[in-house]
């Protein structure tokens, strides 16, 4: 059965649009210096995430695993989500081509004389710069002509895409890998604190490096906040350590400004610890957002928090462990450390659950079942004095 012209010059508007769909959303996620909401980049997204879901469910944790099983099958499952990142660039790109291919085709058919297929030859020959195969007629010249641009500029901008991405990447895990000299890995709040004023068992405390480490990371928060907003798979690029995340280190961070200035208002660097928490707030606020999750700009100081007050006893107790200067009761300072971890912890949460973040100890919970892994410590040193 042979389509009328007037089927024909439909399908030749819907290719177009196709058209239109692929060339802007190349457009917004390679080229605007700002979040562009792309259908396609997200259904893309969304595909992948679910064929990954359903790769790591199978190693979820079981009743009865030993600490040892349960990191091994983290180990597991990190080896494969490695991976996640350079798969959603590839169908991101095979995305925007197929689509091209198709709407090009669909726009060549009403000029195609021997048919439907012939208009794909034309199509996939022009915009794969193959060049064998060439219409008759000055519109389907224009046709092939504008396809082949499509497609070179397509490839040339993921060429060009890439050593962007890779640069954002390094300076992101350059100060996630000082963190997890300075205290440990998975990263946690408490032993942020408890280390830097441990000092590693040197014998002499380093908590007047705070501030400087606060600066550091407020300045670090800004730089991930736009870099991974204005190029969203950032989000999915893991550390090359297993047991590390950029999630986790910032809220490790965080939650030190925000143990610091709840327990030891006295001798916490106030102003860096305030700056850095409303930097790492909005860090993680603008993340998830741009990654689909709905959350207000500025959180309702009376929503609560997950995190229980026994886990904060925890925290307090393995920082009386190495005599950290702590000046007020636990229960005196909940509030305080409530009100502050209010602002950045449903997004931290939900960030961390989206890229299968190390489940370090408070950071949320995980879309599969798995138990918490603790931060490693080296051997016990000599009492700070």
């Amino acid at each position: 059965m042979v389509m009328p012209l007037a089927g024909r010059v439909l399908f030749a508007v819907i290719g177009g649009l196709l058209v239109l769909t692929s060339v802007s959303s190349v457009t917004g996620t390679l080229i605007v210096t700002r979040s562009v909401s792309s259908r396609l980049t997200r259904w893309v997204d969304r595909v992948v995430d679910g064929v990954y879901k359903l790769a790591v469910g199978r190693f979820a944790d079981a009743p009865g695993d030993t600490d040892e099983r349960r990191q091994s099958d983290f180990l597991r499952r990190d080896r494969l989500l490695a991976t996640q990142a350079a798969a959603i660039l590839l169908t991101q790109l095979a995305a925007w081509l197929i689509v091209a291919y198709v709407g090009f085709a669909l726009l060549l058919w009403p000029f195609a004389v021997r048919g439907i297929i012939a208009a794909f030859i034309d199509a996939g020959s022009s915009l794969f710069t193959l060049g064998f195969a060439v219409p008759v007629g000055a519109v389907p010249a224009v046709i092939v002509f504008l396809a082949a641009a499509v497609g070179l500029v397509i490839l040339t901008l993921q060429i060009a895409y890439l050593p962007t991405l890779y640069a954002a990447f390094n300076r992101r895990e350059t100060e996630v890998a000082l963190l997890n000299a300075r205290g440990g890995f998975p990263s946690w709040g408490p032993e942020l604190l408890a280390r830097t004023h441990y000092a590693l068992g040197s014998g002499t405390s380093t908590l007047d490096t705070m501030p400087e480490l606060y600066g550091q990371w407020e300045r670090w928060a800004s730089d991930v906040a736009e870099s991974h907003t204005t190029y969203l798979p950032l989000v999915r690029f893991r550390s090359p350590q297993p047991l590390s995340s950029w999630v986790t280190s910032l809220l490790s961070v965080l939650d030190s400004a925000a143990l610091f200035l709840a327990l030891s208002p006295k001798a916490a660097p106030e102003v860096p610890a305030r700056l850095c928490l409303r930097s790492g707030f909005l860090c993680f606020n603008r993340i998830a957002r741009a990654m689909g999750f709905t959350i207000s700009l500025e959180a309702d100081p009376n929503a609560g928090i997950s995190l229980t007050y026994d886990e904060f006893l925890e925290a307090v107790a393995r920082m009386r462990e190495v005599d950290f200067p702590i000046e007020r009761e636990p229960a005196d300072a909940w509030p305080d450390f409530v009100g502050w971890r209010v602002n950045y912890e449903r997004a931290a949460y939900a960030v961390a659950a989206a890229v299968y973040a190390v489940p370090a100890k408070w950071s949320g919970p995980r879309r599969y079942a798995i138990a918490e892994i603790p931060p490693l410590r080296p051997p016990q040193g000599r009492p700070p004095k």
